[in-house]
């Protein structure tokens, strides 16, 4: 019993780590298709159906041109769409917000931010919401200890974060939770 569980075990360590190594960086083009949808719960997606590329399904989303998508950003986040959320996590086993926001901007932007959102906030030139552009940062406080939530701005008003509900997600700073908690944005200087 003891010795089919160890290999058991080995098998599905085995079988997660090929699953997630990859010799080829996967990018999103205009072209690139996958089943699934979107994880989005902003109020303006609600009854949008998602039938296009991948590409096209987020600037459907995103009400944008495919033009004004960074690929590698938006392959990055179809990477990581639906990862759960877990505290002090910086993996696919679960990611908080500012491990999920840090591990994107190395990967994306090839740059390394603070750890924490609090920090983050203490590094970017602020701009105001309609300045921002896709890449900025956007923090939120849930509570009264300042800046504790932080997500990635994409295209009018949407954003991608980490909901501790329902993990790495599109959410809208125009809906009453996020406009109500919304504190701070900003570019971060790298």
């Amino acid at each position: 019993m003891m010795i089919a569980r160890s290999y058991y075990i080995l098998f599905l360590g085995a079988l997660l780590f090929l699953s997630s190594c990859s010799t080829k960086k996967k990018v999103l083009t205009a072209n690139s298709r996958s089943s699934g949808s979107v994880l989005t719960d902003a109020s303006s997606a609600r009854g949008k159906t998602f039938a296009g590329s991948r590409l096209d399904n987020y600037a459907s989303l995103l009400n944008v041109s495919t033009k004004k998508l960074n690929p590698q950003l938006y392959s990055f986040i179809d990477d990581w769409m639906g990862i759960p959320h877990r505290m002090g996590g910086q993996t696919k086993a679960g990611v908080d917000c500012s491990g999920f926001v840090n591990l994107l901007y190395i990967a994306v932007y090839n740059g390394n931010l603070p750890r924490t959102s609090r920090d983050m906030e203490n590094m970017v030139k602020r701009k105001k919401p309609e300045k921002l552009e896709e890449g900025d940062l956007v923090f939120f406080s849930f509570g009264r200890r300042g800046v504790d939530h932080v997500g990635v701005y994409l295209h009018n008003n949407k954003f991608v974060h980490v909901s501790t509900r329902k993990g790495v997600i599109i959410s809208d700073l125009s809906d009453s939770w996020y406009a109500r908690t919304f504190v701070d944005a900003g570019s971060p200087k790298i």
